[in-house]
This record gives structure tokens, C-alpha cells and sequence, in this order.
């Protein structure tokens, strides 16, 4: 029975089934629930033409049963709403690992038969077909790549709905029907992503139809939506801001569904109208579908005694025994027959003609809709110039500046070049502007459609900048956003980036196995800016300062992924122009907000980041040539407290021979074999020479270092520091001091290093290192007295060229 909370009037003709079309439809869900099951199980037999044997029976049975009849009954529906409307309709399936049930519809549409011409569908390609599921180098049990139309594999539940959202944004004339499973919707980012509608402005993007797909079990628990009823549904859902309308299953299935895609569809329609029409709609109110289906629907009611069919054993495979245990074959067969798929498949295995016309033509097919091909619809970013915004370096670190705030002058321009594309967006957890990026609202507003409070400043219904404060909902926006052929970026705390570890991960393996697929085009990148970093997080104290997330991409392959580590102003807008150049990739740039000294001009910036690693020979002592101790460095502040060490032996030690490795394509550390842009040998030991000790101050964990040197030859010349999971509210001198990285455990280091390799040099080794051990307890008395930095260290400036 259909609730309905909305209005009754419908789109003409959508609403109403005469009794072939209830009879053509429950043939047509017969066909994908009977191919759902027999990708389970079958390897052989597929049609039943013979008694079903162990030998017809998949050795390994793989896959979820549970969710498919469900999954099968939407697609199914929304083909019809297709058909009937010529909508452009994508389909995001959060429980992805109901995979079989898209992979019927797609193959009795004739979808996979273009992508895989060896699915013919004839006898032969439906045997190939039902084998292939599950199967090794063949299709994997969850949603992936490799099959069209996918843009979201549902491999850790929670992101499909925030997926959904970023899709539509700036493709008015697309709806994505978005099914979030139960359980799915149990998960944080599924809570927070339902507020993504309010975002949406009707009059500029397109429209997402969530649909809850209510079959009460997870693996084997009943769900928290379970436990609700309508009542308490209807007043959930109307209090995110949607209209819901419920169905249930009943005798009359097909018609309440078709009324309530209708209803929804004529919703969504009218809505857009009026706003594309010139009229301010107050709080739209987007329709929101729940379906109630039993788990397991229309499979086996029970087996040995066990109720199967609306329990939690529906989940994933019934009998899985079959193949050696007689009783449960009889019982697989028994269902499989129940279908009666000789009705549905002619004497060569082709679907029947009516099953066929069911679906939609063309690039109407849900898994042919053209966004779904992001890297098809791509087009290239309008670039601003670089040199007019770069900083001019006229005397090394006497410019202060704060590298971000510089960059957000970058991306102010670019919105303005890209304003008619609408093609770029900023999506950011509240901190845009404290992240020193608010130049940008120059030149557009925070998108927000909702009614907001007095004092809301720089918001509207058309910006390009979407800020919430959950960092899930913007990675999955970010992701729906580039997936359908834009581009985008996502600045964050480094600390709080952290949220989405889990959803880094999975965009990762869905690019991995994107870049498998021959057909799949490139897409641009996904772009992280990690900033408030953990060295200059003194102020909000410990639990602001963890930059770990460089360890969390280091675990993926390394052509998936880049780490930039900028020094300086300049070097930022250069990496931020290639890495909004590059596709297939996740690039994860940490930079400080903080007024920061200046190093390289904008040519020497061009020319590190080209390279990704260079001797900074005016940084050096002796031009860096013969080096006796080496400095290397990656960060901001850990390059400002490398440069000072350097300026401290060259007053108390002006004959070592010192050399400064800038390090800001941290990949290029690591072999080629590993990460395509790792130094070859030759090239890496001209900038570290097997016999030369290095300190290396390391923005981040030392163990990511020791990850990429670890196969490079005589890695134990390498001293690592960085951050030593060390910090509280204190001053910024002091979080270095705190974790070894400041510059006189720096000088200290360095002596060390070059007593034990030059022992004539010991006596002054020593008293470097008396000297600064010294320095290192009178820094704490100071400021524990004085609550602050003393002045040697806040206006301490280079004192080279």
C-alpha cells in the first residue's frame, strides 16, 4: 500500500497500469530475479533445459541474494519512468554488493552485450553470462568499475547517497536515482549526507531521488529502520526536508510503485519548473521513496526447517552447500524453476521481445547514461596566469606571506575564467576562510538554498563553493562531481581529513580498477589541501595536530596518488596548476596558512617542482658541492627550521661543507619500479651520495620516509625526525622542540654526524652540541615564564642572498 504525503496530481499516463502491464512487469521481474540467482549458483544449465545437476553448480558460490529482488523491482520501475518520460536517469545502488541484480537488468537491456561482445545474448552469452559472476578476471560480486554506469561500488556502505548529490550539481537536467539500502542507512555518512537536498537549487542543477529500501536485516541483525514505523518514517524524513511517500509490498506492488515514481517524478518536475521559471521556492520539499520488501523476496521460504525468505539468512546465499548436498540442490532448483525462465528466453536463449521493449533505447539506459563516463564529458579548466600571481622574491626569506592566501588568489581568478563552464567547485568542511582561502568569495557566494538566519553572510542559491561541516559529505559531493566529468577541490583541516580515511580508500581502489578499464576516460583528479597543519596547530593543542593521512595513501599503489609538500608561495601555485592539470589521480597537498617566509622566485619554483626534489645551493654552504652532512626537508616549517640549522653552521662552523635538499614531490623518494615519478638511482644519489649522513625534517610521521627509502641502497645514512606524536597548547617554536624537528636538535644532529665521520672536527662538534643542548633548556624556562616565543626565533630571517 502506497502512503502518499504529497500531492496526488501525476505526470499523464505515468500512474496508471492496465492489467498486461501488471502482467508484462511481473515477467520482466521474473527474467532479473531469475538471472540474479542464476549468477549465483549456475556455471552451467542455464536455462533448466535439463534436471539440475552438482556439475551445473558454481564450485565457489559467491554473492548477495538478499537485496537483488528489491534492486530489480527499482530498475525496473525507473526504466518504465524512462521510457514513458525520456528522463535522463542515472542510478547510484548503495548496496552495491547486490551486484547480480544490476548486472541482469544491464544484460537483459543489452547494455553488457556492447561493453563484453562474448555476452551474446543467445544460449552461449547467457552461459557466459551467469559463469562469469563471481569468477576469477572475470566480474566481481560487488558494483565496480568495470561495469557501466557505475559511478559509486557501494564497497564500504555509507558514501552513495552524498555520490548522488555531487552528481547533480550543475547538471540541471539529470536525476539520479539514488536506492540507500537499510542497513546503509544506519552509517554517519549516510545521516549526514540526507541534508545534502538543501543545497541543491532547483533552478541550476539536476535532482536526486532517494529511494530507502527497506527489506528490515543487515548480515544478520535487523536493521534500526526495522524497528520504525510509517508514522515514525514520514516524520524522520519530513523533518530532513523531504516529501516521502511509502510502498509496501502488497497485491497491488506494481501499481503503488509506478504512482509513487510518478508522483515523484511529476515532483521533481515541477519544482524545477518554477524555480527555472523566476520563482524563489521557499524550502523545496524533494520527494523521497521508502520501499518495503521482504529480504530475500520471492526466494526459498525456508531450508532445513530454517526460514529463509524476510530473515537475516536471505542475505547473501541461500544453501551454499548445493553442490554436494542433494537436498538443498533440489532446493536451489526448485526456486530456479519457480521463475519459470523457459517462459522468459526463447529455444536460443534470447530474452523475449517483450522484455526487451521494457527497456529503455540508446543512451537512455541507466548504465549508458552519458555522465556516468565522466572522463567523456571532461572538458579542460580555464587557467589563470601564474607569473601574475606569483610573489616576488627579491631578498630570500624577507617576503611574509601566507602560501594559502596567496593560492586563494589563484582560485579567485579561476572561478572567474570558469564561470560560464560551471565546471569547478570548492567543496569545504566550514573552514574556508579560516583556512585563508576567502578570496575567493570575491567572486562567488556558499551555495545554500534553504532559508538562512540574519548575519549570513556571502551565501546564496547559486555559488560555487558548497560548505558543510562533515567532511564525508564533501569527499562524496567532490566524487560525484568529478565522476560526472568536472573538477574540484577540497581544502580541510589536516587533522579532520582524517574523517574520511575510509572513503579516500574506496575512491582509490574504484580509480585503480577505473584505470583497468579500457573504456573508461580519464577524470580529473581529486585534489586535496590539507591545511591548519599540525605544526602551527599550537593554539587549538594536541587534538588538532595529526598528519597522518600521507601514511593512509602510502598504503595505495603508487601510480594512484601523489604527496606535495610546497616550501613557499610560489611552489604551491605551481603544484596546484599541475595537479588541477592531471587526471586518474589523488593529489594530496599539505600546505600552512600562516604568514610564512618566502624562498623561491617564481622561475626556481617552475623548475623544483619539475623535478620534484633539487639542491638549493644558495641555501647552501660551498655551493652544496662535497657535502660532509646533508639537510633535507619536506614542509613549510620544517624547510624554515632546516634553512635556520643551515645559518647557524654557517656562522659557528663556516668550513663544514653543508649541503640543502628541498624535497616537494615526496614520491620522488621512492623507486621507479614503486611510484612512476621515484628518482632513478643515479639522479637520487647526485642529491644524496651513498657516503654523506642525512637529517631529514619531515612534515609528517617518519615511517612514511622510511616507506619510501627503505629499498634505495645504504637507507641508514638517512637520520629521519618529524612528528613524534608530541604536542599540546604551547607556542609554535615549541611543537618543533617538543618533536625533535627545530633547528638546534638540527645543528645537534649534524654535529654528531660529523665528529663520527671526520674526528678532527670533534672539538668543535662538541661545543656546538654543549651549546645548544643549553639553548634547548633555556627555550623551556622562557617560555614558561613569558608564554611565548622568544624574539631570536619570530624574527629570525635568512641571512644569505
Amino acid at each position: 500500500m502506497a502512503r502518499d504525503t504529497g500531492t496526488d496530481a501525476v505526470a499523464g499516463g505515468l500512474e496508471t497500469l492496465t492489467r498486461e502491464d501488471t502482467a508484462a512487469m511481473e515477467r520482466y521481474r521474473r527474467a532479473a530475479n531469475y538471472l540474479s540467482a542464476a549468477q549465483i549458483y549456475l556455471c552451467a544449465n542455464p536455462l533448466l533445459e535439463e534436471p539440475l545437476r552438482p556439475e551445473h553448480i558454481k564450485d565457489r558460490l559467491l554473492g548477495h541474494w538478499g537485496t537483488a529482488p528489491g534492486i530489480n523491482v527499482i530498475y525496473q520501475h525507473l526504466n518504465r519512468l524512462i521510457v514513458k518520460t525520456d528522463a535522463s536517469i542515472l542510478l547510484v545502488t548503495g548496496p552495491g554488493h547486490g551486484a547480480a541484480a544490476n548486472l541482469a537488468n544491464m544484460y537483459l537491456e543489452g547494455t553488457l552485450t556492447e561493453y563484453f561482445p562474448e555476452l551474446t545474448q543467445d544460449l552461449a552469452g547467457l552461459t557466459r553470462f551467469v559463469t562469469w559472476f563471481s569468477w576469477p578476471d572475470r566480474f566481481p560480486s560487488h558494483l565496480s568499475p568495470l561495469y557501466p554506469g557505475v559511478i559509486h561500488e557501494g564497497g564500504e556502505l555509507g558514501y552513495a547517497l552524498a555520490t548522488a548529490f555531487g552528481a547533480v550539481l550543475d547538471n540541471p537536467d539529470l536525476i539520479v536515482a539514488c536506492i540507500v539500502g537499510d542497513g546503509e542507512a544506519e552509517t554517519g555518512p549516510t545521516a549526514g549526507a540526507w541534508h545534502s537536498s538543501k543545497f541543491i537549487n532547483p533552478a541550476t542543477d539536476g535532482a536526486v531521488l532517494p529511494i530507502l529500501h527497506l527489506n528490515d536485516f543487515k548480515i544478520a541483525n535487523p536493521t534500526i529502520f526495522a524497528s520504525m514505523n510509517d508514522d515514525e518514517l514520514t516524520a524522520l524524513f519530513a523533518g530532513y526536508g523531504y516529501a516521502p511517500r511509502i510502498v509496501s509490498l502488497g497485491g497491488r506492488i506494481d501499481e503503488d510503485l509506478a504512482r509513487a515514481m510518478a508522483w515523484a517524478y511529476q515532483d521533481i518536475r515541477a519544482l524545477q519548473q518554477r524555480a527555472r521559471g523566476g520563482e524563489i521556492v521557499d524550502r523545496p520539499r524533494w520527494p523521497l521513496l521508502i520501499l518495503r520488501t521482504p529480504k530475500g523476496w520471492t526466494g526459498p521460504s525456508d531450508i532445513d526447517g530454517i526460514r529463509i525468505e524476510g530473515t537475516f539468512h536471505a542475505h547473501q546465499v541461500p544453501a551454499k552447500d548445493a553442490k554436494k548436498n542433494p537436498k538443498h540442490l533440489r532446493v536451489i532448483e526448485s526456486w530456479l524453476r519457480s521463475y519459470r525462465p523457459w517462459e522468459l528466453f526463447d529455444a536460443e536463449g534470447r530474452p523475449a521481445e517483450d522484455l526487451r521493449a521494457a527497456c529503455p533505447r540508446g543512451d537512455r539506459r541507466m548504465a549508458m547514461n552519458p555522465h556516468a563516463d565522466g572522463g567523456a564529458m571532461r572538458r579542460p579548466l580555464v587557467l589563470p596566469s601564474l607569473p601574475d600571481l606569483a610573489v616576488d622574491v627579491t631578498t630570500r626569506g624577507h617576503v611574509v606571506r601566507s602560501n594559502v592566501g596567496q593560492l586563494g588568489l589563484y582560485l579567485r581568478d579561476l572561478l572567474r575564467l570558469n564561470r560560464a563552464a560551471k565546471n569547478f567547485r570548492i567543496m569545504c568542511p566550514d573552514e574556508l576562510e579560516s583556512n585563508r582561502l576567502g578570496a575567493v568569495l570575491e567572486v562567488t557566494d556558499r551555495q545554500y538554498v534553504w532559508p538562512l538566519p540574519d548575519g549570513t553572510e556571502q551565501t546564496s542559491r547559486e555559488g560555487r563553493v558548497m560548505e558543510v561541516l562533515s567532511e564525508h559529505n564533501c569527499q562524496g559531493w567532490l566524487q560525484g562531481y568529478l565522476l560526472t566529468g568536472r573538477h574540484g577541490l577540497f581544502p580541510c583541516y589536516e587533522a579532520f581529513v582524517h574523517i574520511v580515511d575510509g572513503m579516500m580508500n574506496q575512491y582509490a581502489k574504484f580509480l585503480k580498477s577505473s584505470l583497468e578499464v579500457p573504456w573508461r576516460k580519464p577524470i580529473s583528479s581529486l585534489n586535496y589541501l590539507l591545511t591548519s597543519e599540525a605544526w602551527r596547530q599550537e593554539h587549538n593543542g594536541y587534538s588538532h595536530q595529526g598528519p597522518g593521512f600521507i601514511n593512509n595513501l602510502l598504503t595505495k599503489k603508487g601510480y594512484i596518488y601523489r604527496i606535495y609538500l610546497p616550501p613557499d608561495a610560489n611552489t604551491l601555485l605551481v603544484t596546484m596548476e599541475r595537479c588541477l592539470q592531471a587526471t586518474d589521480s589523488i593529489n594530496l597537498i599539505v600546505s600552512g596558512k600562516q604568514p610564512m617566509p618566502q624562498w623561491l622566485t617564481y622561475d626556481e619554483a617552475v623548475d623544483h617542482c619539475r623535478v620534484g626534489a633539487s639542491i638549493w645551493r644558495w641555501a647552501s654552504m660551498h655551493h652544496g658541492e662535497d657535502p660532509d652532512i646533508l639537510f633535507a626537508c619536506s614542509g613549510d616549517n620544517l624547510t624554515l627550521e632546516s634553512l635556520a640549522a643551515v645559518s647557524i653552521l654557517k656562522a659557528e662552523a663556516p668550513e663544514w661543507r653543508v649541503r640543502l635538499v628541498s624535497v616537494t614531490d615526496l614520491l620522488v623518494l621512492g623507486i621507479p619500479q614503486k611510484y612512476p615519478r621515484g628518482l632513478d638511482e643515479a639522479h637520487f644519489q647526485r642529491l644524496f651520495p651513498l657516503g654523506c649522513p642525512v637529517v631529514y625534517n619531515f612534515h609528517g610521521y617518519t615511517a612514511a620516509i622510511k616507506q619510501l627509502l627503505w629499498e634505495r641502497p645504504r637507507n641508514d645514512r638517512f637520520d629521519l625526525n618529524g612528528y613524534r606524536e608530541e604536542g599540546t597548547t604551547t607556542t609554535p617554536f615549541d611543537m618543533l622542540v617538543q618533536n625533535r624537528c627545530s633547528r638546534y636538535h638540527l645543528v645537534i644532529q649534524a654535529a654528531q654526524k660529523v665528529a663520527a665521520r671526520h674526528p678532527e672536527r670533534a672539538a668543535l662538534a662538541e661545543a656546538l652540541i654543549v651549546k645548544y643542548e643549553r639553548r634547548l633548556a633555556e627555550h623551556r624556562r622562557y617560555i614558561r615564564e613569558k608564554g611565548k616565543d622568544p624574539a631570536d626565533i619570530t624574527e629570525w630571517k635568512w641571512p644569505g642572498p
